[in-house]
C-alpha cells in the first residue's frame, strides 16, 4: 500500500496554486502590462533556483470531504539565488484578492514567514510588492473586526534592517501596510507608469477629504521619486527594476557578520586622471557635474547611484575602489550650488547608516557651500535637519575619507569631517573653507564699516579682497598640517585608504551600535 492518493492531492493543490487567482485575475494583471507573481520571481532569480515555502497556505473548498478547489494566499514566498547567493523573496499576488492579506489566522503551529526566515538564515530579503493591504472584506470572513496589531510582524522587519540587506520593489498599486513595507528597506525602486504608493488610495482619499484624484497623481513616480524621496530609484520596466536590485545587492554582504564581497579588480590602482586638473572651474560662478569626479576616481563603470532624481544637490551611491565596495557621496554644484537642504541631509544620513550597517568605507567629494538659507528652508526646519546630520556624522564609525575639491563652509562643511575613528582628509588646491562665504560674511561682519564708508560698495570690495588673500588652502596647511594633493593623486591615495580600511572593518563585523532607521 502506497501514499499515492495523498501525493495526488498534493499535486492538485500545487496545480491550483500555480493558477494563482484564476484566468480572469491573470488576464487583468497582464492587461495592465504586469508580470504575474511567479513570472516576476523567475525574472528576478537565477534560473531554476526558486524553492518555495508556505506554498500550501490558502483557502480550500471541499465536496463530500474531498478537495474541490484551492485558492492560494495572495503572496508567494521562497528562497532564490541571486548571482549564486541565497536570498529570501516574498512577492505579492494581485490576482488573488488584489494582494490583500485577508483574514488573520491562528498562530498555533505556523511555519516561519519570509521575514523571519531571512533573519534565521542571515540572508538578504527582497519584497516584490503588488498588494492593496488590508480589506474590509476580511471582516466578513472573520465574522468580526480586529485590533490593528500588525507590529507583531513588523518587529521582525525592523530587526532585519540591522542584520541583512532589505530591498523593496513597488510593482503596482501598493497601499496600507505594504506601502510602509516599501520603506522598511535599505533600497527601493518603482516602475515608470506602472507603480503607485500610498497609505490609502483614491476611494479612501475621497471618503476622508472629499476630493477626487487618480492613483498616479496621488502616489506615482512624479511624487515619490522626484518630490517626497520615499522611493529611491525609478526603473524603466520590471526587468530594469530587477537589474537595479541585483546590482544594489552585489555591493553588500549577505549579513552584517560577513565582509562585503570584493570582486577581482580590472582597473589600474595607480590610474591618474588628467581630467581632474580642470574639472573644477576657477570661476566659481560656473557649475560642474560632480559625477565626472566620481567616475574618474572609482573603478571604471562601478558607480551605482541611489536616489538620483531626489535632493539632487547631493549625489549618493555605491561603487568599488580596487574591487572593494564603498559608499560614495558628493555635493553637486549643478543643482542649488551643491547646498545641503533638509532633503539632501536626510539622503546623506541614509547613506551613512547604510555604510555603517554593512561595514563599507565612505568616500566623500566635498564642495559644500553650507546649509540652505531662506524662508522656505526655515519652514522645513533646517536647523533640526542640521542637528540630525551632526548626530549621524558623529555616531558613525566606518572608515571615512573626505576629498575637499571646492568649498567647505559652516556646519554643513563640519559634517564632512569626523573627529573619531579612521578618518582621513585630503584637499585639492581648488579648495576654500571657513565659517561662511567671504562675500556674504563680509557684509555681515563689517556691516558698520561698510555702511559708514563714503563709497560702501568700494569698501566692501576692498574688505573682500583682503579676506580673499587669506583664503589660500596653503595658509591653512602651514598651521594645521592639512594635506593638499595634486587631483591626479586622488585615485591612488583612495586605493591605499580603502585597502587600509579593511583591517578596521574586520574589527567592526556584527551589528552596528547605531540602528538603521529608514
Amino acid at each position: 500500500m502506497t501514499w499515492e492518493p495523498e501525493l495526488e492531492e498534493l499535486e492538485r493543490r500545487r496545480a491550483f496554486a500555480l493558477e494563482m487567482g484564476g484566468p480572469e485575475g491573470v488576464e487583468r494583471q497582464r492587461a495592465r502590462g504586469k508580470l504575474t507573481v511567479r513570472e516576476r520571481i523567475d525574472a528576478f532569480a537565477d534560473p531554476g533556483s526558486f524553492r518555495e515555502f508556505r506554498g500550501l497556505v490558502g483557502e480550500a473548498t471541499y465536496e463530500d470531504g474531498k478537495l474541490a478547489h484551492f485558492t492560494p494566499k495572495p503572496a508567494v514566498e521562497g528562497f532564490v539565488e541571486v548571482d549564486g547567493r541565497k536570498v529570501v523573496v516574498t512577492a505579492g499576488d494581485f490576482t488573488v484578492r488584489g494582494g490583500s492579506g485577508g483574514g488573520a489566522r491562528g498562530a498555533m503551529g505556523q511555519e516561519l514567514p519570509a521575514n523571519r526566515r531571512a533573519i534565521e538564515w542571515r540572508v538578504p530579503y527582497v519584497r516584490l510588492l503588488d498588494a492593496a493591504g488590508g480589506s474590509v472584506r476580511s471582516f466578513e470572513e472573520l465574522g468580526r473586526t480586529y485590533l490593528p496589531d500588525g507590529n507583531d510582524g513588523a518587529a521582525y522587519d525592523v530587526q532585519l534592517l540591522r542584520q541583512s540587506p532589505v530591498v523593496s520593489a513597488v510593482l503596482g498599486s501598493v497601499a496600507g501596510l505594504p506601502a510602509v513595507n516599501a520603506c522598511l528597506a535599505h533600497f527601493n525602486v518603482m516602475v515608470r507608469g506602472m507603480s503607485q504608493l500610498f497609505p490609502g488610495g483614491p476611494p479612501v482619499v475621497k471618503a476622508a477629504l472629499g476630493y477626487d484624484i487618480t492613483k498616479e497623481d496621488l502616489g506615482g513616480e512624479q511624487i515619490h521619486v522626484y518630490q517626497s524621496g520615499v522611493v529611491d530609484n525609478l526603473a524603466e520596466d520590471e526587468a530594469d527594476a530587477y537589474r537595479q536590485i541585483r546590482r544594489f545587492l552585489s555591493y553588500l554582504p549577505s549579513n552584517v557578520w560577513e565582509p562585503a564581497p570584493r570582486v577581482e579588480p580590472t582597473d589600474d590602482p595607480e590610474r591618474r586622471e588628467e581630467s581632474l586638473l580642470s574639472v573644477v572651474p576657477r570661476d566659481r560662478r560656473y557649475p560642474y557635474d560632480a559625477h565626472k569626479i566620481i567616475e574618474a576616481v572609482v573603478d571604471q563603470d562601478s558607480f551605482f547611484e541611489i536616489a538620483p532624481l531626489y535632493a539632487r544637490s547631493r549625489i549618493t551611491g555605491l561603487a568599488r575602489i580596487d574591487g572593494y565596495p564603498v559608499g560614495v557621496m558628493a555635493n553637486n554644484p549643478a543643482f542649488m550650488g551643491g547646498t545641503t537642504d533638509v532633503s539632501a541631509g536626510d539622503k546623506v544620513i541614509r547613506l551613512l547608516q547604510l555604510c555603517d550597517t554593512f561595514h563599507l568605507p565612505l568616500i566623500t567629494f566635498a564642495d559644500e557651500p553650507g546649509f540652505l538659507v531662506g524662508l522656505e528652508s526655515e519652514k522645513r526646519g533646517i536647523e533640526r535637519a542640521g542637528a540630525r546630520l551632526v548626530v549621524a556624522t558623529c555616531e558613525s564609525q566606518m572608515p571615512w575619507c573626505t576629498v575637499v575639491v571646492g568649498r567647505l563652509f559652516g556646519v554643513a562643511g563640519q559634517c564632512q569631517q569626523r573627529p573619531t575613528g579612521m578618518f582621513r582628509r585630503y584637499a585639492w588646491p581648488s579648495a576654500r573653507w571657513g565659517s561662511m562665504h567671504i562675500q556674504g560674511g563680509a557684509s555681515a561682519a563689517y556691516r558698520r564699516e561698510i555702511e559708514s564708508a563714503p563709497d560702501p560698495e568700494a569698501k566692501r570690495a576692498e574688505i573682500e579682497a583682503r579676506l580673499e588673500a587669506l583664503a589660500s588652502p596653503f595658509r591653512t596647511a602651514e598651521s594645521t598640517g592639512q594635506d593638499i594633493i595634486d587631483p591626479r593623486e586622488t585615485r591612488p591615495l583612495l586605493v591605499e585608504f580603502v585597502r587600509d580600511a579593511q583591517r578596521i572593518l574586520a574589527s567592526q563585523i556584527g551589528p552596528s551600535p547605531t540602528p538603521y532607521r529608514p
